[in-house]
């Protein structure tokens, strides 16, 4: 083969490459949008660690168009090597809530500030970190059993107590991208892996998932393994997150049509907070005072399924200690691994 010919496939196979990265980035920024806000996170403990290579998803509130909220349990996955999991958010702005899908990256990116727990406290990931092949967990916040897994390490995070689901907005959280979360952002990504996708695809065909049957607190908050919801793989919510109160209008009032202008950034990752009109936003609650939580779930004082503030007519768990202040889950129990959210 000469020279040329070499050179040319090179070029082709480089071309190849960037088109599937920008498609596959650009996945990623696109939600759905609607004009109610989702109910608090759950409160719920962790499942152990099926073993080495899993890394953990948390739950989040998916929707329905017919049903509206539906819980998707969190749950352990076996993460491309060298990977972290940025979690999705929902975030208030332009008269909606707009969700921001989750990525797979080589850094943890912006996901609203809201206070997963189990590592994800609000800022970045304190549950463990790869190191060459290995990934090693943290005990202080995940719950692992050095039996199957002995690549684990103690590293004390902080605690907060929030449950709020969205960032922005009246009552949202109220937190902004670090300069590494926008760096991130722009970082070549790969969506949801396929069980991740068939984990929330099941997760939705179940009415006992849904909010208007849960009230915020679902049967089955978290599992093993993805896809798995039997009795010796599912976690039931200790507890709601916070007081429900269901929706005004119908989840079909509430949608809000697909438009280019409501489908996220590909090139951003993040929408940036969008304040509510000062004349609609009085208490914020916990979650809105711009503080990010270190390592549990968000929890806000009106953490019910939110109407869009203002100018729109119609419009989960214990989580560990972290460095940049965010709301979290409810703190773990003593014991190395910190479980219940």
């Amino acid at each position: 083969m000469n020279t040329n010919t070499r050179v040319v496939r090179s070029l082709l196979l480089a071309v190849v490459i960037l088109t599937f990265s920008a498609a596959s980035f650009s996945q990623i920024g696109i939600g759905i949008s609607v004009r109610v806000g989702p109910p608090a996170l759950p409160i719920y403990a962790q499942p152990i660690c099926p073993g080495p290579g899993y890394l953990w998803t948390p739950g989040y509130w998916g929707w329905n168009d017919d049903g509206g909220y539906y819980w998707v349990p969190g749950t352990w996955v076996v993460a491309p090597v060298g990977m972290l999991w940025t979690p999705g958010y929902w975030g208030w702005g332009g008269g909606f809530y707009a969700w921001h899908a989750g990525y797979w990256g080589p850094h943890v990116g912006f996901y609203g500030g809201i206070n997963y727990g189990f590592g994800y406290g609000g800022v970045g990931f304190a549950g463990g970190e790869w190191r060459g092949g290995g990934f090693y967990y943290n005990r202080y916040v995940t719950n692992v059993s050095v039996t199957n897994t002995t690549n684990v390490y103690n590293r004390t995070v902080v605690v907060n107590e929030n449950h709020v689901a969205f960032n922005g907005g009246e009552g949202g959280v109220a937190a902004r991208p670090t300069a590494q979360e926008e760096a991130a952002a722009h970082e070549q990504h790969t969506p949801a892996l396929a069980e991740q996708t068939r984990h929330e695809q099941m997760a939705s065909q179940n009415r006992q998932n849904f909010a208007s049957e849960n009230h915020g607190r679902p049967a089955v908050a978290a599992t093993a393994r993805a896809g798995d919801f039997s009795s010796h793989s599912a976690v039931s919510a200790r507890n709601a997150g916070g007081e429900y109160h269901a929706p005004a209008m119908s989840p079909k009032e509430a949608r809000v049509a697909s438009t280019s202008g409501n489908k996220g950034s590909s090139n951003d990752g993040f929408r940036p907070f969008t304040p509510p009109a000062k004349s609609g936003a009085s208490s914020s609650g916990s979650g809105g005072n711009g503080s990010r939580a270190s390592e549990t779930r968000p929890q806000s004082e009106s953490n019910t399924t939110h109407p869009a503030p203002a100018s729109h007519s119609a419009p989960k768990q214990n989580a560990p200690k972290q460095s940049a202040p965010r709301s979290s889950p409810p703190p773990h129990k003593s014991s190395p691994p910190k479980k219940g959210r």
